[in-house]
C-alpha cells in the first residue's frame, strides 16, 4: 500500500506556481530500474522518433498511450502516482492516462524545447478544460543546466492559454506574450536528480536547451486527464478510461526487462504531436 501523500503545503504550491517538485519520490533502485529498461529495450528503440528544432538539433522520444503491465506502465497507474494527480485536477471524475512519453536528449546532439504550454497541443485535440489536464515529469537521470532541464516560468499557467504557431517541427507560445511573462514572473530551472518528480499544470510556460554535455537527459512525462474532459479531435480513447490503479510496489515486483506498453505514436502516420 502507499504511504505517501501530497501535503497541502505542496498541493497549494502547484494551485499557486503551476508546478510542485517532488524529491526522491521514487527510490534509487526504481529509478535504476527505469533507466535500463529505457537503454536496453528493443520496444523503445523501435518506436522512437526525432523531433527538430529550430536549429535542426534532434530530440528523440517514444510515445504510447496505454499503459501496459511493465515498469513503465505499471508506476503509471501506480497508486502515488494517481491519487496525487487526483488531488491536484480539477474535478472529481476518474483520472485517465492520456499518453506518456519517453524523452531521450542524448549528449551533445539532444535539441532544444520551445517556450510553450502542453494545452497549446491539446487544445487542438479540443480538450475544452486545461485545469483537468496535467504532467507528471520524472526524471530518469540527472537533469541540471549543463544538460537541458526543464525551465519554467512561475504561475504563468494562470495567464490561460496563449497562441501557438509552428517552430521547427515544434509548436512554441506566441514570444510576445512569453516575454511580458518573463518581465513579471521568475524564470526557474528545474534541476532534478533520477527519481525526482515535477507535477506542472497544462498551461504553464516550460521550455529546455540543447544538450550540449557529454550526458544524457532522460526523462518519463506522463499526461493525465480527467474521464470528464472528452476531447473532440482525438482519436485515441485512454485520456477518458478510468485507470487500474496498481499499488506502488508492482513496478519492482514486476520482473519484465521489457516495454509491453501498447498503442504507440507512428509520427509517420500523425504528425500533429499529442
Amino acid at each position: 500500500m502507499s504511504t505517501f501523500q501530497l501535503s497541502s503545503r505542496q498541493i497549494s504550491d502547484y494551485h499557486r506556481d503551476g508546478y510542485v517538485i517532488i524529491k526522491s519520490f521514487l527510490a534509487a533502485d526504481e529509478a535504476n530500474k527505469l533507466y535500463k529498461i529505457a537503454t536496453g529495450d528493443e520496444t523503445m528503440r523501435q518506436h522512437a522518433f526525432d523531433l527538430n528544432d529550430q536549429s535542426g538539433k534532434k530530440t528523440k522520444l517514444t510515445l504510447w498511450y496505454t499503459p501496459g503491465d511493465d515498469a513503465y506502465g505499471l508506476l503509471t497507474r501506480s497508486r502515488k502516482m494517481v491519487e496525487s494527480v487526483d488531488k491536484l485536477l480539477d474535478g472529481n471524475a476518474a483520472v485517465c492516462h492520456f499518453h506518456s512519453k519517453l524523452m531521450q536528449k542524448e549528449p551533445r546532439v539532444g535539441g532544444a524545447w520551445e517556450w510553450h504550454q502542453d494545452y497549446g497541443y491539446w487544445y487542438k485535440n479540443e480538450f475544452l478544460f486545461p485545469d483537468q489536464m496535467m504532467s507528471v515529469m520524472i526524471a530518469i537521470t540527472e537533469a541540471n543546466k549543463a544538460n537541458g532541464c526543464l525551465q519554467v516560468i512561475k504561475g504563468s499557467h494562470k495567464m490561460g492559454r496563449l497562441e501557438h504557431g509552428f517552430a521547427g517541427e515544434q509548436v512554441g507560445a506566441s514570444q510576445h506574450y512569453v516575454d511580458l511573462a518573463l518581465k513579471t514572473m521568475e524564470h526557474v530551472y528545474v534541476e532534478l536528480s533520477p527519481g525526482d518528480a515535477l507535477f506542472f499544470h497544462s498551461n504553464l510556460l516550460h521550455r529546455s536547451e540543447a544538450n550540449l554535455s557529454e550526458k544524457p537527459r532522460w526523462s518519463l512525462i506522463s499526461v493525465y486527464n480527467r474521464s470528464s474532459n472528452v476531447p473532440y479531435n482525438e482519436p485515441s480513447q485512454s485520456s477518458t478510461i478510468p485507470l487500474q490503479v496498481v499499488e506502488d510496489e508492482a513496478m519492482m515486483e514486476n520482473h519484465s526487462a521489457a516495454m509491453v506498453s501498447t498503442n504507440f505514436l507512428d509520427k509517420e502516420k500523425d504528425e500533429a504531436l499529442k
